[in-house]
């Protein structure tokens, strides 16, 4: 997949992916859900669609795929912090995808699902990562979502996001290892150089 043919399936699918984003904007907001506390959990979204715009050509190569993958990053918490079930979810993607589609929006947000427990440990255990592994596009996204979260705390201030910077550090060998399905497949890739820009920001000292 060339980055010019990428980009014009996302110009030629702008109208659907802005209706995606607002889509889960409102969703989030019609749930008090905010992020770092005092802004709108659209401004994460938009964190994680920035990598799709970004880096989506690298792991699709189909242009039935753009919608899904867009709509995986958007949606990506809505099961989660949304209160929205698997079949809401599905309901939502065939605003603006047939249902081969949908099924594809809606498996990467269900692998994205934290398990319920206790603790961050046991919310992400080996069942969700195993998921994420076995369903196309969800590393990416996933991928996508820790460089957004780590990119915010390593640029914000604050005791939480001081404390955030070192969980991500800490956490970044067994992560990336665990999200890595180790295919052949494209769909299921993690593109080096977005890995290389995680450990570029986690390891360059805070000012």
């Amino acid at each position: 997949m060339t980055r010019q043919t990428f980009d014009q399936w996302v110009k030629d699918h702008a109208k659907e992916i802005n209706e995606i984003r607002q889509s889960a904007h409102e969703l989030h907001a019609s749930v008090n859900q905010t992020y770092d506390g005092d802004k709108p959990y659209g401004f994460h979204l938009d964190m994680v669609a920035a990598s799709v715009y970004e880096y989506g050509y690298l792991v699709c190569d189909d242009e039935r795929d753009l919608l899904p993958m867009f709509f995986g990053a958007y949606f990506h918490d809505s099961i989660e912090d949304a209160r929205l079930t698997y079949n809401d979810v599905t309901k939502h993607a065939l605003r603006w995808m047939d249902e081969q589609q949908a099924l594809t929006a809606a498996e990467i947000v269900y692998a994205l699902t934290n398990d319920k427990g206790r603790t961050r440990a046991e919310r992400a255990g080996e069942r969700y990562y195993k998921g994420i592994r076995e369903t196309p596009y969800a590393p990416f996204v996933k991928l996508a979502d820790r460089r957004a979260n780590i990119t915010y705390s390593c640029k914000g201030h604050g005791e939480g996001n001081a404390h955030m910077r070192e969980v991500y550090k800490e956490e970044l060998p067994h992560f990336l290892d665990a999200i890595n399905a180790h295919s052949s497949d494209i769909r299921f890739s993690l593109p080096e150089v977005v890995i290389k820009d995680i450990l570029s920001i986690i390891d360059t000292p805070q000012s």
